[in-house]
């Protein structure tokens, strides 16, 4: 007779749990019921591009790629992009329980109200939203509900704020936060410095710009007035969406973050756990990693993110943002660093240094979540033994063998309750118990010896109870990726792939979750693996090999504002030559539909975002030889397509110069001559080329993009026109 399995959430580790009981194990062992207390599966993640309800933002772009953001045995779609938005992954969730859930109960609306242990196993009570409770027994409870239990509102916070007051998870646009009316104030306050304050400080500050710089009137009355205010307590490393896995190079490949970071070329073996503990030495070695891969310690943006040798000597914090460190430079964000102490009408004060923060029009907390909510259902007695301390964000509770369960209730298990975004580690958790129950529990003989040996030696709950009182704790104490991967699979006797020749060549031996996959794997288990590996080696080939990327490199870093010197010599004397200086702004905003219709059309309707557009603006003097001088300036659009990974620039219109009217030119990368086996290239920057024919004159347009690891240091963009009136060059080198 099966054994019956609770689970409770039917997000990704719910679903992962589900999937591995009943197909890791073999059929009939286990009876699975799966509860969520929201109406759809997914948890966090939604599957409508409409979803407005919940804790993530549907059009949100994930901050690792589709190599991570998924399980083994189910590849994405390859027209997927390189990083899904939300409602992609919800939809990627769809299709996993589609696939893989099906024989599972799943029951939704309901929420699991209490739990009781009996000498059986476990008692659970539910109750649907129209009232109606059942009580339910089973052998075992999954916990999957979620490290993200509940909104954290800091005790500074006055019960009736004059101001609007929002969690991060619940911001979704400027009209949402400072409705559509005049609002007194002008500073949008951001509190809480670690990912989700870097993340919402960007986004806000996009939208702003956005709003600002968009054609048209804006909804929000006098929307040129805000600006971002964001406190935070220390400097954190913030990176963009894309890296280079050689960042000393004037030629940089780009990839999503994720892929170099999981880089197991650069690792020695046997891994070691590089999280948790970090000792002066291990701080300051990621410290020289961070700048060496973003080419700066942060101080040309802000003092209050310049990571000096004294902030380089503690542990390192992270966070992910493709415009905020730009937008810190423009001062579009401006910061404090300290802790927010009170907030007073429309004053916030900043501690220790007492700052007084004025003009408030609304306050944004990235001040994480509550994970306790998320087991409250679990009898006094169990949260007991697992340790429960509902003030520690990131060990609420103290589990063994890497967060999945505890010795003393060894019908107990959970999936996903820690902080971290690695669905491998999901899918490694959901293995992990699925051989430990269809065993007979840890103190059975059925078990494997490497199973033994793994809970033997284990020393998990150790490590998070003295982490709790460790002044040098890690940003994710429970463990880096590759390492757990690496523990789990020990444990449970899976081999790691070997990376293909071609990827051995390149130094890229990039772990994935397909990379582990199981042992027993069916014909369409085993073609998703094998799809799963090629999407990824084609990623990373085409980004070491070609252009690929490039494209989105140069989009991003030219956010902000650039001095601008540019030379004109003209072989005829109807147009004299001359010296312009002045300033270029790359203004982002929305994506624009003029001179692209059906294109943006097409796009919007199928991914639900048009992306970003920048306005760009340039404005100085110049200085004709003949003594001649007069204010210029001139407008374009810049665009870059995702999914085509293209770069082009577009003339505005005459009567309207912030729309866009017709297509200048596509900007076309060339390939660096690289020379994998010497680290040699042949190359000082990034070149690229263009033409366009203006009735009888042409356009030959070259670039060169000058890269320090991610960001630009400069570029040039130098023409060549000839017609029957017309025969100049122009050179212009812009720098920041």
């Amino acid at each position: 007779m099966p054994k019956t399995v609770c689970i409770v959430g039917a997000g990704p580790s719910g679903l992962v749990a589900a999937k591995s009981l009943l197909h890791d194990a073999p059929k009939g062992t286990f009876d699975v019921t799966v509860f969520d207390s929201q109406t759809r599966i997914g948890g966090l993640w939604p599957s409508q591009k409409t979803d407005n309800d919940g804790l993530v933002h549907p059009l949100m772009v994930a901050n690792q790629s589709k190599h991570t953001v998924q399980f083994s045995d189910l590849a994405w779609e390859d027209d997927a992009p390189e990083l899904p938005r939300a409602w992609q992954v919800g939809r990627y969730l769809e299709l996993y329980h589609q696939t893989y859930c099906q024989e599972a109960k799943l029951i939704l609306g309901t929420r699991v109200e209490k739990t009781e242990t009996t000498e059986a196993g476990w008692q659970v009570h539910t109750k649907s939203p129209d009232g109606t409770t059942r009580e339910e027994s089973f052998d075992y409870l999954l916990i999957a509900s979620g490290f993200f239990g509940r909104p954290v509102v800091p005790e500074s916070i006055p019960k009736n704020p004059e101001v609007p007051v929002v969690h991060s998870s619940q911001y979704r646009n400027l009209k949402g936060l400072l409705g559509e009316g005049e609002r007194q104030g002008s500073k949008i306050l951001v509190v809480g410095g670690q990912m989700s304050g870097v993340e919402i400080a960007g986004t806000i500050a996009t939208h702003l710009s956005a709003a600002v710089h968009a054609p048209g009137t804006s909804l929000i009355p006098n929307v040129d007035k805000y600006t971002v205010h964001h406190i935070v307590q220390k400097p954190v490393w913030v990176m963009p969406l894309f890296l280079s896995p050689k960042p000393s190079s004037a030629a940089p490949p780009f990839l999503p973050l994720d892929i170099g970071s999981y880089n197991l070329a650069t690792r020695s073996y046997p891994l070691t756990n590089n999280q948790g503990h970090i000792s002066t030495e291990a701080a300051k070695h990621f410290s020289t990693i961070y700048e060496c891969t973003l080419g700066t310690n942060q101080a040309v943006y802000s003092p209050c993110l310049t990571v000096t040798s004294e902030d380089a000597s503690n542990p390192q914090f992270l966070a992910v943002s493709d415009n905020y460190m730009e937008f810190v430079r423009s001062g579009l964000i401006t910061l404090s660093r300290g802790k927010l102490d009170t907030i007073s009408g429309k004053e916030a004060t900043v501690s220790p240094s007492n700052e007084k923060v004025d003009d408030i029009a609304a306050v944004v907390l990235a001040t994480g979540f509550e994970a306790s909510i998320s087991i409250d259902f679990l009898p006094p007695s169990v949260k007991q033994e697992l340790a429960l301390h509902p003030d520690d964000l990131s060990n609420t509770v103290a589990l063994g063998f890497h967060n999945t369960y505890h010795p003393a209730v060894p019908n107990l298990g959970f999936v996903g309750f820690y902080r971290s975004p690695y669905w491998g580690v999901m899918e490694m958790q959901a293995r992990f118990l699925t051989n430990l129950w269809s065993s007979g529990g840890p103190e059975s003989p059925s078990l494997s010896p490497s199973m033994k040996e793994a809970l033997a030696n284990d020393t998990s709950i150790q490590k998070t109870l003295s982490l709790r009182t460790d002044p040098r704790a890690s940003q994710f104490p429970m463990g880096d990726y590759v390492w757990l991967m690496q523990e789990f699979a020990a444990a449970l006797d899976l081999t790691l792939l070997d990376p293909p020749e071609n990827m051995r060549q390149l130094k890229m031996d990039t772990l994935t979750p397909a990379r582990y996959p199981s042992k027993h794997l069916s014909e369409p288990r085993q073609a998703q693996v094998d799809k799963s590996l090629r999407q990824t080696e084609a990623t990373i080939w085409a980004a070491m090999t070609s252009d690929k990327f490039a494209a989105k490199a140069v989009f991003r870093s030219l956010l902000g504002e650039w001095k601008l010197e540019r030379e004109l010599i003209s072989k005829l004397p109807s147009h004299p030559s001359g010296h312009f200086s002045g300033t270029a702004k790359f203004l982002l905003r929305a994506g624009t539909r003029e001179g692209r219709e059906s294109e943006f059309d097409r796009f919007a309707a199928e991914d639900g975002d048009p992306v970003t557009e920048y306005l760009y603006i340039e404005e100085g003097d110049f200085k004709a030889t003949n003594g001649f001088s007069f204010r210029a300036t001139r407008r374009y659009v810049w665009r870059y397509n995702e999914r085509k990974d293209e770069l082009s620039v577009w003339f505005v219109k005459t009567d309207d110069q912030k729309r866009a009217d017709y297509l200048f030119h596509r900007v076309e990368f060339a390939v660096p001559d690289r020379d994998y086996e010497g680290e040699r290239e042949c190359r000082d920057s990034w070149r690229a080329t263009a033409g366009h024919l203006c009735i009888d004159d042409f356009y030959d347009v070259n670039y060169r993009f000058n890269f320090q690891a991610v960001n630009l240091r400069g570029w040039r963009l130098a023409y060549t026109v000839k017609g029957p009136q017309k025969d100049y060059t122009i050179d212009g080198v812009y720098t920041r």
